[in-house]
């Protein structure tokens, strides 16, 4: 026969379960719904610090059309060596209209072989998506595209 469960054990260790738990509890908080055109600029701005950004050498690979928001696939290649000497050390993808910016930072270095990420994205509606390549001489370039999103990620309609 076991001796009955020591109550005063049992409440402690139920009140310190629940501590743990409040204690891991999210913090919220609260961000426009959607981006804005100076939301952008800001995060472009400190990603770049204000160094101004050229067209070119960044091919952004994202399909125009997409049925379905929710998974967009996308690529971004530069093209430029990737020499000890002269390389890209990152690449940032930027979007229009999603809740955040910047959606995305790959960090590279000379031993990355070639300059290309590829990665999935949720995109909220129909927008412009950036892609910003900083290279080692500290110098920014970019290329965008228009893609049209036909059934918009994170929305439900209650029926």
């Amino acid at each position: 026969m076991h001796p009955p469960p020591n109550s005063t054990r049992r409440q402690f260790l139920g009140l310190a379960g629940a501590a743990a738990v409040l204690g891991t509890a999210p913090v919220v908080t609260l961000r426009p719904a959607e981006a804005t055109p100076e939301m952008l600029a800001s995060a472009i701005r400190n990603v770049t610090g204000g160094v101004a950004v050229k067209t070119g050498k960044v091919k952004l690979d994202v399909p125009p059309l997409v049925e379905n928001g929710n998974t967009v696939p996308l690529t971004v290649s530069v093209a430029h060596p990737m020499a000890p000497e002269d390389h890209v050390s990152s690449i940032h993808v930027f979007n229009e209209k999603n809740p955040q910016p910047n959606i995305a930072n790959f960090h590279l270095g000379p031993h990355a072989g070639r300059a290309q990420v590829s990665t999935r994205v949720r995109l909220t509606d129909s927008q412009k998506v950036v892609a910003i390549a900083k290279l080692s001489d500290g110098s920014f370039w970019s290329a965008s595209v228009d893609v049209v999103v036909t059934l918009a990620a994170c929305t439900e309609e209650v029926i």
